[in-house]
């Protein structure tokens, strides 16, 4: 969508809807991951409207993540580059951002760029960054061989662990569930 298109309840209202707010939060990549989408990583929680006033709540994946700020001033910047200038984000700390949030689509693009998503559900016996215990098998995302092996707790951000596959000898993160 680019920004020129409106909805046609914009158009008759003069004002965006909850869904084309949804709609444009696609095209806000995340700042450390920028193939994917915040919307698809799963942090935006919640979009409402009162009185032509916009309101995005946005859970970041880990509470001191430094992102935070980034990532509020670019939705901010993308809704307004649409015309809509009276947005307010909040920050939800509660529940805790979950991998189980990511879209499926979210998914397949990690894969596509080269990050392992995660695997399977998030549970708190499952979770390599509390636990210790790796995920059962790990996919390369560039071979597909599950023949990979961990080579260290932490990637290139808190919510990645760095693996080698032993079958194409690359390496890769994969984003931990959690």
């Amino acid at each position: 969508m680019t920004i020129a298109m409106v909805s046609a309840r914009q158009s008759a209202t003069g004002l965006p809807t909850v869904e084309d707010i949804w709609a444009w939060l696609a095209d806000v990549p995340d700042p450390e991951i920028p193939v994917i989408s915040v919307r698809d990583l799963g942090i935006v929680r919640a979009v409402d409207e009162n009185n032509g006033r916009f309101v995005v709540t946005v859970t970041p994946t880990y509470s001191g993540c430094p992102a935070t700020a980034v990532i509020a001033l670019d939705i901010q910047a993308a809704l307004r580059a649409r015309g809509c200038n009276n947005v307010e984000i909040k920050t939800r700390l509660s529940p805790a951002w979950t991998t189980d949030w990511i879209t499926a689509e979210g998914r397949a693009k990690l894969l596509s760029y080269g990050i392992a998503p995660p695997e399977g559900q998030a549970t708190c016996a499952g979770m390599l960054s509390l636990s210790g215990v790796a995920p059962q098998e790990i996919q390369c995302p560039r071979c597909q061989s599950t023949d990979t092996e961990r080579v260290s707790q932490f990637g290139s951000t808190p919510c990645k662990a760095s693996y080698r596959c032993r079958t194409c000898l690359e390496p890769f993160d994969y984003f931990k569930a959690i």
